[in-house]
């Protein structure tokens, strides 16, 4: 009873719509739900993608197996002896070890294929498969780390197929794109998917802006490109998300507006060349936009400058909120670096910054950024050496301060060109200890106004609270003179 009277509302609705008019359908029932077929497509592609084998030889594990000793006078002593002489032996000797990717031809002339770096990292061998079959040896020509990018060459023997960049930033969510790869070292595999999102910031890098795509991508897909439904390249397969290790529908695609700059500096100069600022940022939160004074959190907060760096001369300071960068809007603070980076070395670019609560340009040529990045072993401060006696100290905001003296110094290990108030002591359940203030930490200015004596910070307070300020910005100087911004509550 129950499938007869399930078929008849079934026949009923169906018969329902068949006398419905066009108008009256949904929107999504007219539009078409993506291509027909993409075999056309796929098959004129097919030849351009290719799969990466990679060896690489490692020296054994050095690990040394527990020895078995047979009772005293066991005929079986000299076998384990030998046994454990031969493993032992077979623990030392290097492997080789394998691994697969993808990749595909963007130059057929020249030989030139594009994959990702980490597919070919380490490798002491790279060999690239056709889809005929084919196998030639590659030589790495370039690679870079920050954007998981790596360019190799072969010496074509007949002619290649080679695919064309498209346009990225034109792509939408919701158009439809295709992947093509080696998955699991099966070889040309085509999957399609949609972009699911833009602008995804996965922590894997400085420059994250990846494509999201929930076009099937595996492992072995990586450095495959992700096409449109042009043909043209807009991605490059890197990363996927799953428990699993395989596709559950969220993968991420290096976006060719990013890729494509560092490709050709890859292939003209075997690195990458990118534009330096010279600065320190951190994001603008909405209580340093608030204590700031303006009206949205928007834009990368200056929080330090580089000793010999292009903006060294006092053209951006401390403190300062940059919105846009060369005619580009910064909106976040993880913007500013890759607009940088994508910018020629020695270029002179106008920065619009918000100082003391107004907008200003600067003109600033930039400088090329050293891949080798300095590591501050910054001490974590834990403990609070005692100083003497007779220096006066003063509450505020639940830290004890004093004046920066050499004896305070000498005590907490701090740099000698770092001025202005030390923090002696904070309070743990003070608003300062929620925002991992600690003592040795240096108040270099707070509201962008320089203080030197604990005084000079009470006054500062008073004040910011007589304008009815809810919170005080402090920039705040570690104990090697690293700068950076906190808020703290005044209530």
């Amino acid at each position: 009873m129950r499938n007869i009277r399930f078929r008849s509302v079934r026949m009923a609705f169906a018969a329902a719509m068949l006398m419905a008019s066009p108008m009256m359908m949904p929107a999504y029932a007219q539009s078409n739900h993506g291509p027909a077929s993409v075999a056309d497509l796929a098959e004129g592609l097919l030849d351009a993608v290719v799969n990466i084998s990679t060896s690489q030889n490692v020296g054994g594990s050095g690990r040394t197996l527990p020895r078995m000793q047979a009772p005293d006078g066991s005929p079986f002593q000299d076998f384990f002896d030998e046994f454990f002489k031969e493993r032992q032996g077979e623990g030392q000797r290097s492997r080789k070890v394998t691994s697969l990717g993808s990749g595909f031809v963007i130059d057929a002339k020249e030989g030139i294929i594009v994959t990702n770096n980490h597919v070919i990292d380490g490798a002491d061998d790279i060999e690239v498969n056709f889809a005929d079959g084919s196998k030639l040896k590659a030589e790495l020509v370039g690679a870079d780390s920050k954007t998981d990018l790596a360019v190799l060459k072969v010496e074509p023997v007949k002619p290649l197929t080679e695919v064309p960049f498209g346009d990225s930033d034109k792509m939408r969510i919701g158009d439809w794109v295709m992947a093509i790869g080696n998955p699991f070292g099966l070889g040309g595999t085509v999957t399609v998917g949609i972009i699911s999102a833009r602008g995804r910031d996965i922590n894997s890098g400085p420059y994250d802006n990846f494509i999201q795509t929930d076009a099937a991508i595996n492992r072995g897909n990586s450095g495959g490109p992700l096409f449109n439904m042009n043909g043209e390249v807009i991605g490059i397969n890197t990363a996927i998300i799953s428990p699993s290790g395989g596709s559950i529908g969220i993968g991420f695609a290096v976006p060719t507006e990013l890729a494509v700059n560092v490709i050709d500096q890859l292939r003209e100069f075997g690195e990458t060349r990118r534009g330096w600022l010279g600065v320190r940022i951190q994001p603008v939160t909405d209580e340093i936009a608030e204590s700031l004074g303006m009206d949205e959190a928007k834009g990368a907060l200056v929080a330090g400058v580089v000793r010999g760096g292009p903006v060294d001369d006092g053209s951006i300071e401390p403190g300062d909120v940059i919105i846009r960068f060369d005619g580009k809007e910064v909106e976040a603070m993880r913007d500013l670096p890759r607009v940088v980076a994508e910018s020629p070395v020695g270029k002179a670019v106008d920065v619009v910054v918000i100082r003391n609560g107004k907008e200003e340009t600067v003109k600033v040529t930039l400088g090329r950024l050293e891949d080798s990045e300095k590591q501050a072993n910054a001490d974590d401060g834990s403990g609070s050496p005692a100083l003497p006696d007779a220096l006066e100290t003063l509450d505020v905001l639940g830290m004890t301060l004093a004046e920066l003296t050499d004896e305070g110094r000498q005590e907490f290990a701090i740099a000698d060109d770092v001025e202005g108030v030390l923090i002696t002591d904070v309070d743990p359940d003070s608003a300062a200890a929620e925002k991992r203030i600690m003592p040795g930490d240096v108040i270099v200015e707070i509201a962008q106004e320089a203080v030197m004596t604990p005084q000079d910070v009470e006054d500062r307070i008073a004040a910011l609270k007589q304008d009815g300020r809810r919170n005080a910005l402090l920039m705040l100087a570690g104990r090697t003179g690293e700068l950076r911004f906190v808020t703290v509550r005044m209530d």
